[in-house]
């Protein structure tokens, strides 16, 4: 993916990343004259020439890392949050880099056990890791972000699990973002985080780009530190003809995600947690290889090489499902796990303009090697709830996963006439997903874990813009997308062995691949000069989808439903002029189910009780039932403008209506008061954030952040499960154990300010 470089002495319009298809021109300004330049997107993951925005037959949403910083948000996740339309979150885990982010009804989450749906790219590279296709925002580095792209529905270019979108990053290099930067900044939640970058030209055509960054905090909720260490380096050439970048990434992080709490012990205190710990470490290394060159007469063949390297593991203190004094005495147990990952890939694409086509055909090959261990201690809970281990731990699974991908894909842009554009492109797709049981080979384990399953598919994409007026373009098209099973989707998928995600796998039945289908329209335009409005409608249907079915005890699996739907409508207008900059969205989503099927749901006030369901603990879904985690209804509205020719001020607003929860999937869950507690859905509810800064002296600038001004207490996401504590946290006798909604809180008011130092910009 490319863009136009913004260098540092530009004064480009602000993107419009809070609506979709906003301006599809930068500005750049200079005291006596003022050059429009089009911006274009990457339509591919891999470098290469760019499409202009406005021949892009969909919704795309960009931004850049200006835009990221004016916004002071900490990670991407919370910027798109607050910015991008048709996005929400999930605060599912209680950690600001482990928020499963929503994208018009599909997720890109760091959780096992959560269907994914959103493919994320790296400077080329798929960063959606091959073990459960999970996202580590940890482990992105948004220091480094130069672009931000979230292309929506089901392209087939973007490959695999590209159902609902694509969200593409492209990093700062050296020529393009010179200078240093530094920012320091603390406050609430005892979060201190520290950003370095420096950038710089290289002779005629080299460059050089490095950054760290560094995150330490609290948490708000107890017994919650985490922090995170973050490296990147790029360097290579730009010359008129080719260019090649190589980058190294380095990462490290501990999380601790205390996850969802029952309504009980929320209202008695927001900060409390269930069990513990739950801790997540990640360490990643990638290195990888861009190159393009020009070779005359309109080609251009680009390429990307990487290698990358992970290694996590996790420490869960759970509930002993079978505690039962004074039989079973020992009321927790400690999940771990160890998984490493290597993967490699390489991508080749070969373009050419000729007359009144843009033409791409290429190949990719993506292999990758996953080692799972999982063990199990069991132990006593502590006062404050966490595992005291009291026995040896026992290995339960030990399992090898191989997947590997080959792919071909073409794309031709062909201009009918004027103003008129037809994009045409498709991908065929074979991947082989294999696991191995080792546990059971080596160990002797009672564990049947082979597995093998092979997924071919050609999905194609047609797409039409259409420019009416200079000021007014229409666009529609249809894209289908994939994706195929995962390996720990693959070993866990028996509803009778449910497994205690991301710490269990058991014997599986086969599962197919989901295939999504995507149809969108729309309009979008301006009026005058500096005013950018869209309005667009789409549907997906999915077929096969992968879902999660919990069984209330922190276990579940994986199993294929019938057919599954989103559509919805987004608007969005915005406005850039020296006086102010506002941006305003709105999106409805009707996210449903559209298969009937039986699923394990024992907190929900109707298992047991329709005649199509032979278990007692199941329910039946419906087809028209609301998918769960997803609200209906979104606004969004970003202002800033300066006070003084120094001096800035801003605020964000985003407002969500009500949601289900997790375990009602069937929409009919009734609290009783008695046996069952919660309303199966979480509220709606609104935040406001406030931002300032202040520039002053030969590039220094003061800011400052105020997150949720109203202390508004609210929830992003639920469940519905069985709890085993008061409200005050004490366990309880599992006979007075009962069903129970549990929430996931959002954070209270929080306030951090902090400086930053720009210098060497004009070297």
């Amino acid at each position: 993916m490319q863009y136009l470089p913004c260098r540092a002495h530009h004064r480009p319009l602000a993107l419009a990343a809070l609506i979709a298809c906003g301006p599809a021109l930068h500005a750049q300004t200079s005291p006596a004259t003022t050059l429009q330049t089009v911006e274009v997107v990457g339509t591919t993951p891999l470098p290469g020439t760019g499409v202009p925005k406005d021949q892009i037959p969909s919704n795309v949403q960009t931004a850049d890392g200006q835009r990221l910083r004016q916004l002071q948000s900490l990670n991407l996740p919370e910027f798109m949050a607050s910015q991008l339309a048709s996005v929400n979150i999930n605060e599912t885990q209680g950690n600001p880099f482990q928020m499963d982010v929503n994208y018009r009804g599909f997720t890109a989450s760091p959780l096992l056990g959560t269907p994914q749906g959103l493919s994320v790219y790296l400077d080329g590279v798929r960063v959606n890791e091959p073990f459960g296709d999970v996202v580590n925002w940890d482990m992105i580095p948004s220091g480094a972000l130069a672009n931000v792209a979230l292309l929506p529905g089901s392209n087939p270019l973007f490959g695999l699990n590209t159902l609902g979108g694509a969200l593409v990053l492209q990093t700062k290099s050296g020529d393009t973002h010179p200078g240093g930067e530094l920012e320091v900044r603390g406050g609430s939640f005892g979060r201190v985080s520290t950003e370095f970058s420096y950038g710089k030209k290289l002779g005629e055509h080299g460059h050089l780009f490095a950054a760290l960054g560094s995150f330490d905090e609290d948490g708000w909720r107890a017994h919650s530190p985490s922090r995170v260490r973050q490296l990147f380096v790029k360097g290579g050439e730009h010359a008129p003809d080719y260019s090649w970048d190589l980058s190294l990434l380095h990462g490290q992080s501990r999380l601790i995600g205390n996850g969802l709490l029952p309504e009980s012990m929320l209202a008695q205190d927001r900060a409390q947690i269930y069990t513990r710990p739950d801790q997540t470490r990640n360490r990643v290394t990638m290195l990888s290889l861009n190159a393009t060159r020009q070779f005359g007469n309109g080609f251009e063949l680009a390429s990307t090489v990487y290698a990358r390297r992970v290694r996590a593991s996790t420490v869960n203190g759970d509930l002993n499902d079978d505690y039962d004094p004074p039989d079973t005495p020992e009321s927790g147990v400690e999940n771990r796990t160890r998984t490493k990952e290597r993967s490699e890939g390489l991508a080749l694409q070969l373009s050419k303009t000729a007359g009144a086509h843009r033409l791409s055909v290429g190949l990719s090959y993506d292999r990758a090697r996953n080692d799972f261990e999982q063990s199990e201690a069991e132990g006593v809970l502590d006062a404050t709830r966490a595992v005291v281990v009291t026995e040896d731990a026992e290995t339960n699974a030990l399992i090898a996963g191989t997947s590997r991908t080959a792919s071909v894909f073409m794309s031709d842009i062909v201009t009918l006439a004027p103003g008129l554009n037809l994009t045409l492109s498709g991908r065929y797709n074979d991947t082989r997903v294999r696991t191995d049981d080792l546990g059971r080979s080596t160990l002797g384990l009672d564990t049947t874990l082979d597995g093998e399953g092979r997924f071919k598919k050609f999905n194609p994409a047609a797409g039409l813009t259409w420019r009416l007026t200079p000021a007014l373009t229409a666009f529609g098209g249809f894209s289908q997308g994939n994706r195929a099973p995962s390996p720990i989707e693959l070993g866990c998928s028996d509803p009778d062995n449910a497994c205690v995600l991301p710490n269990a796998l058991q014997g599986d039945p086969p599962l197919k691949q989901v295939v999504a289908r995507t149809l969108e329209a729309g309009l979008r335009g301006s009026i005058g000069t500096d005013m950018r409005w869209n309005a667009s409608v789409f549907r997906t249907e999915n077929r096969d989808d992968l879902l999660f079915i919990s069984n209330g005890r922190s276990a579940g699996y994986f199993t294929n439903f019938g057919r599954t739907q989103r559509q919805g409508v987004e608007l969005g207008v915005s406005q850039h002029t020296s006086a102010v900059d506002w941006r305003l969205s709105y999106s409805h989503l009707r996210a449903t189910f559209e298969s009937s099927a039986c699923i394990l749901a024992a907190a929900n006030s109707s298992a047991g009780t329709s005649t199509a369901c032979a278990g007692a603990d199941e329910i039946e879904v419906r087809p028209g039932n609301r998918l769960p985690g997803l609200p209906a209804h979104s606004l969004k509205l970003t202002i800033d403008a300066p006070l003084l020719p120094d001096w800035r001020v801003g605020a964000q607003l985003a407002a969500y209506s009500s949601q289900f929860v997790r375990g009602n999937e069937n929409n009919a869950h009734q609290p009783d008061g008695v046996d069952f507690f919660g309303a199966g859905k979480v509220g709606g509810f609104a935040l406001v954030n406030l931002t300032t800064s202040w520039q002053f002296g030969a590039g220094w600038e003061l800011f400052a952040k105020v997150s949720n001004v109203f202390d508004r207490r609210h929830s992003s996401g639920g469940l519905l499960a069985e709890s085993a504590f008061d409200s005050r946290g004490n366990l309880l006798a599992p006979a007075e154990w009962r069903n129970e909604q549990f929430s996931a809180p959002g954070a209270p008011r929080a306030l951090w300010i902090g400086g930053r130092w720009r210098f060497g910009a004009s070297e």
